[in-house]
């Protein structure tokens, strides 16, 4: 499958590097022209374990591409993840400006049918106001929008995305949900050949849910790990106090 990446930070990149380590015809985009030429130089913009290889070695196969045009990444690829930045304004609310900068960029250069799939992480309904920034442009573009909500931690990112413990997809029609199936479909069958494949993976389950579904689950995923880790943290102060192995209470908590 031909896809495109738009954004080279750490999600962007991995989940680049990764589409192609399956198998998929790849094309990263950023408009940070030095970051663009560094990675063409084969040098990492960041760390995370194995990314450097992993890139390499796609390049080397003819498998991934880095390019400053949106344009050239709209017109080869049918399938475009959003993956910029998506920082917190001073109120606390996402900046989506760089998502807005880059809908109406895909729109301008899409010519055929094109999914569109949320990997930045946006505020619930941003699906729907994205959806509404496309038919600004042109109401009978033939075009699909889907969220697809990344879980990757840094420092085992390349793990975690071809060994996810789930997938989730959010989407409004069969058709897009079937695209996203078979682009994850050699990774949740374990069909792929690569060193970073864990023999200890052998089933992935995929969740397939509406847009809002898929991109609360992000923020409610992260608000639960964030708690789960404040409550581990108070029953270990308990434990220090009263002489308990913190790791043994958290093995028997399951």
């Amino acid at each position: 499958m031909n896809i495109c990446i738009i954004g080279t930070g750490h999600v962007g990149l991995v989940t680049g590097a990764c589409f192609a380590e399956i198998g998929n015809q790849v094309i990263c985009v950023d408009n940070d022209e030095e970051k663009i030429g560094t990675l063409k130089k084969g040098k990492m913009p960041i760390y995370e374990p194995h990314l450097e290889e992993l890139v390499k070695e796609n390049v080397d196969e003819g498998r991934l591409f880095f390019s400053t045009s949106i344009e050239e990444g709209v017109s080869k690829s049918s399938v475009i993840f959003i993956a910029v930045g998506t920082p917190p304004k001073e109120n606390g609310e996402a900046d989506l400006s760089s998502v807005e900068k880059v809908c109406s960029q895909i729109a301008r250069n899409m010519k055929d049918y094109k999914l569109v799939v949320e990997k930045s992480t946006v505020p619930v309904q941003t699906g729907q106001w994205i959806k509404r920034l496309f038919n600004l442009h042109d109401s009978h573009r033939d075009f699909d929008i889907a969220s697809n909500p990344e879980f990757l931690r840094e420092g085992s990112a390349i793990h975690d995305f071809l060994n996810p413990d789930r997938i989730v997809i959010g989407v409004e029609h069969e058709r897009a949900a079937n695209i996203l199936k078979e682009l994850y479909s050699p990774i949740i069958k374990r069909s792929f050949d690569s060193s970073l494949k864990s023999s200890l993976v052998n089933y992935i389950p995929l969740l397939v849910t509406d847009l809002q579904s898929a991109e609360l689950i992000k923020h409610a995923s992260n608000s639960f790990l964030a708690a789960k880790i404040s409550f581990i943290n108070a029953v270990a102060d308990i434990c220090e106090r009263v002489g308990a192995d913190v790791e043994k209470v958290a093995q028997g908590m399951g």
